[in-house]
């Protein structure tokens, strides 16, 4: 029987350690390693920023975060949340989902709380005909300092990639006064009311984080790169291009030759990939910042097709993605899908990202899938047989960006009903 260890016990890791339980005639139950004492791992919200024996929170959940996307697109395709919930959740209402899903799959007792996961090494060991067989050494400690090192046929990565914060470099950060953090470290409005915050990006978190200071009565002014948004924003927000540097008096100059004070720099500029437990070198991998390559499938290293990165690409439906590529993963352990060779594999990464690097698409969003995700899992569901993600679900995903765009606002009012495999509606 196969041995797996999973690194992450939020939702990509859950997801992992069900669909290798449901397979115990040719896998043995899983190892589930997860850092901190509890099951979600960014939706397990914390008030605090750093833990008392000072490492970093994980989660960058905020107090009164809603979803962007409906519990209908956001499911597990095999566990729908409760019917009675609305549309879009609060974070607790997902963590307790997560509990949910847990429970319900047996998975539990094979998670090993508070465990951080220190070194993953790979063994490779030579066999007849040129052939080699590659087993993982997982060294862990626990919350006593007990060390300890096991072999494994194989490792789910899924501590995710939204705890690292990016944090750019502006010119003259020194002359500035006033308070800077990441939206990592960002959990309530409240102490920002009267304050000029100025939030750096305008995607997901920097749009609603932006609305909740404008309603708490903070000044924002929201600086982004691109042209200018094209709906129209609460009052209180008001637009600005991207900050060219912070002058002597502390004040900000924008690119566009304005200036002005601000009391709060506030980077909600996303996250950088990192794994320190992996030697990106001796894995033949480039992880940098918001790059990790190469990966056949958005997963695998070609040269080590054992070790498996699980819901690393941007904007997309991250469970439904997880439930996809976890199967998928099984199925190359299983033998039921057979890969090429790793020259094979690598060229065909390797032409993917040279493609879209020649259509202008600059490095740091090379990961990101968007409108490609639904051919992708429908590619990886085509080659793993099991079924595929259902045509609603796209749908529905779609409309919500629309609505999402044109009313950034109030879109969370909708509440939506899957009626069939292809079909939604919209409930009054």
């Amino acid at each position: 029987m196969l041995r797996v260890a999973v690194v992450g016990g939020g939702a990509a890791g859950l997801c992992a350690a069900r669909h290798i339980l449901s397979k115990g005639k040719r896998f043995a139950p899983p190892v589930l390693f997860e850092l901190t004492d509890n099951i979600g791992g960014t939706w397990c919200y914390d008030e605090r920023i750093t833990y008392d024996n000072g490492r970093p929170v994980h989660s960058s959940m905020y107090r009164d975060l809603r979803t962007n996307l409906p519990k209908e697109v956001m499911m597990f395709p095999d566990f729908p949340f409760d019917s009675e919930l609305s549309s879009f959740l609060p974070h607790h209402e997902v963590q307790r989902y997560l509990e949910k899903y847990c429970q319900s799959h047996g998975i539990r007792p094979h998670i090993r709380f508070n465990t951080a996961v220190e070194k993953v090494t790979p063994v490779v060991l030579a066999l007849e005909e040129s052939h080699e067989q590659t087993t993982w050494e997982v060294t862990s400690c626990d919350s006593s300092g007990l060390q300890k090192t096991e072999t494994f046929d194989s490792i789910f990565v899924c501590s995710g990639h939204y705890s690292v914060p990016n944090i750019p470099t502006i010119p003259g950060m020194e002359n500035f006064r006033g308070q800077v953090l990441h939206s990592h470290s960002y959990r309530s409005a409240e102490s920002f009311s009267g304050k000029t915050v100025l939030v750096l990006g305008a995607k997901a978190s920097g749009l609603d984080i932006s609305i909740e200071l404008a309603n708490a009565g903070a000044q924002v002014r929201l600086s982004f790169s691109g042209p200018p948004l094209t709906f129209p924003l609460p009052d209180g927000i008001q637009e600005a291009s991207l900050v060219e540097a912070v002058e002597r008096d502390g004040s900000i100059r924008f690119q566009d030759g304005s200036s002005g004070p601000a009391d709060v720099l506030l980077f909600c500029t996303g996250y950088v990939f990192s794994f320190p437990y992996l030697d990106a070198a001796q894995l033949k991998l480039q992880i940098q910042d918001q790059l990790l390559a190469p990966l056949y499938r958005h997963m695998m290293p070609p040269n080590f097709p054992s070790l498996f990165f699980i819901g690393m690409c941007k904007l997309i439906c991250p469970f439904p993605n997880f439930h996809c590529q976890v199967q998928f993963a099984l199925a190359v352990l299983d033998g039921f899908v057979s890969l090429p060779s790793a020259a094979l594999m690598e060229q065909e990464v390797l032409e993917e990202l040279q493609e879209k690097e020649q259509r202008g698409v600059q490095q740091r969003h090379l990961m990101v899938l968007q409108q490609q995700q639904w051919d992708y899992c429908s590619m990886l569901a085509d080659t793993a047989q099991f079924p595929p993600l259902p045509p609603a679900v796209r749908s529905l995903y779609e409309e919500v960006w629309r609505q999402r765009r044109e009313h950034p606002k109030n879109y969370r009012r909708n509440n939506y009903r899957l009626i069939a495999d292809d079909r939604w509606e919209l409930v009054h």
